[in-house]
């Protein structure tokens, strides 16, 4: 039996996608999160066969709870289902790894072609989405696959240098070290091939990296 986690603060929503996918496979077991704290918790003592993901809950935005998620389970195929069908963040997402991006619009009929697909193997998007991604000039692809090779925590600190913090500050929002916080700042100029803050904030600014979630 195929064990699908569906992570997402909305209870309707999960309800309404559980429901869903029951009438479609009645031998699959469903388990639901509310948040990322959650859905690690979750991961760690069941054998999850899929995560349908929010980008967007109480403690993620953007990709940093996907990638979070990513680093623990890296063999985990993950979708991401989500209200925000924003052409660049689709783009990052799938060159970040996910298996396929299912919006919450979608007709029961593309949800289930998506799972069906996705259980193949195979990476699912709606044909008009794909067809956008197709589109994008060369200079943001090239970008989101520099970016790409960050680490989770190096990502992090690209999208805080974003948000103007220092690196004092950015070491409390994370919970790190300043120095290692200067650590990651010079692991990612040179991934990025970069040599200054400017740079990497234009960069940031370019694919439109949201900061994390930040403490008080």
């Amino acid at each position: 039996m195929r064990t699908l986690l569906i992570a997402d603060d909305h209870p309707l929503y999960r309800e309404a996608m559980k429901n869903t996918l029951l009438n479609e496979y009645s031998s699959l077991h469903i388990i639901e999160s509310v948040n990322v704290k959650n859905t690690l918790e979750l991961l760690d003592g069941a054998s999850v066969s899929l995560l349908l993901l929010d980008l967007y809950m109480p403690d993620s935005t953007d990709l940093h709870g996907f990638l979070r998620i990513q680093k623990e389970y890296p063999d985990l195929p993950i979708v991401v289902v989500s209200a925000v069908d924003d052409i660049l963040l689709i783009s990052k997402v799938m060159r970040f790894g996910a298996r396929g991006f299912i919006p919450k619009t979608s007709k029961v009929e593309d949800i289930v072609d998506a799972i069906d697909t996705i259980f193949k193997g195979q990476i699912w998007l709606p044909k008009e989405i794909s067809k956008q991604t197709a589109l994008l000039d060369k200079e943001f692809t090239e970008l989101v696959d520099k970016v790409a090779e960050l680490t989770p925590a190096q990502y992090n600190v690209l999208c805080c240098m974003r948000g103007g913090l220092l690196n004092k500050q950015i070491g409390y929002q994370l919970n790190i070290a300043e120095a290692t916080v200067k650590a990651h700042v010079t692991a990612t100029f040179k991934k990025l091939g970069i040599n200054n803050r400017t740079q990497a904030v234009m960069i940031a600014s370019k694919l439109n990296l949201e900061m994390p979630p930040l403490k008080a």
